[in-house]
């Protein structure tokens, strides 16, 4: 089974063998690409772990966050899957996980099949499970010890914060996003990166705190899960963070697709 997660920069595919990861891939999120290019991507990357390409695939589960690559999934569904069962998560999906927020239509799909991996794979008996999403954004989602998702939050991305100082300033430029030797930078480069990566941190670690107080736990009585493609560079130093699952999201996908098609 394919499970795809279309996010803002970056689409994630996963291979699973029944429930069992099999291996992902990363790539562009061109909204320019059209059907027939997603098929002939999607072809070549599936060839290389199966003899049938295409042909063996037996179900696919896509979330998306952007409407026009979505609308091309769709598409590229009809013309070139058309018998393999697919599930889009939506309004009228199940998910077997209950959205305890004013307007459960608002909350983007990727948060959704987060807060199931998470409660699924990570929660504890009487813990509730906080999952922390590092990518293009950076999303702070909460399900309680019930299993219920209760809420969260979302902040500019680390990526987006380099964005703007490179746009928006006149003598700053991009940089690369690497930990620097120090917190105190000594040349301008450093600084930027000193800034944007100790800056993610403290926000990470401030947050976690604030939610874990909020729903009346300390950090250490609640479990925290790191996700998304920037999880890798800070979830080790993050003194906030319990684990790091880069297969959270689709994982999930994986369980809303069995939950929908059997």
């Amino acid at each position: 089974m394919l499970c795809v997660d279309i996010g803002n920069t970056r689409t994630v595919l996963g291979l699973f063998d029944g429930a069992t990861p099999v291996t992902d891939w990363r790539v562009a999120t061109d909204e320019r690409r059209t059907a027939d290019e997603w098929a002939a991507l999607l072809g070549s990357l599936v060839g290389t772990r199966t003899a049938g390409g295409l042909a063996a695939l037996e179900g696919v589960a896509i979330a998306s966050t952007v409407p026009g690559v979505l609308h091309e999934w769709r598409e590229m569904l009809e013309r070139h899957l058309p018998d393999v069962p697919h599930v889009v998560v939506g309004p009228g999906i199940r998910t077997g996980i209950p959205v305890l927020v004013d307007n459960p239509r608002e909350v983007g799909a990727d948060r959704i099949v987060n807060a199931l991996a998470a409660a699924t794979h990570h929660a504890e008996p009487g813990r509730p499970v906080v999952v922390v999403d590092l990518g293009t954004a950076t999303t702070v989602d909460v399900v309680n010890e019930k299993g219920q998702y209760v809420g969260g939050l979302i902040a500019p991305g680390i990526e987006v914060s380099a964005e703007a100082l490179d746009r928006r300033t006149a003598q700053l430029r991009r940089v690369e996003l690497v930990r620097p030797r120090s917190v105190i930078a000594r040349n301008t480069v450093e600084a930027i990166q000193s800034g944007l990566y100790f800056g993610v941190l403290a926000q990470v670690e401030g947050l976690v705190a604030r939610v874990a107080a909020e729903i009346g736990r300390g950090v250490d009585e609640t479990t925290v899960v790191a996700t998304g493609y920037l999880a890798p560079m800070i979830s080790a130093e993050c003194t906030g963070i319990d684990r790091h699952d880069p297969w959270l999201t689709l994982r999930g996908l994986e369980l809303v697709f069995r939950r929908n098609v059997g």
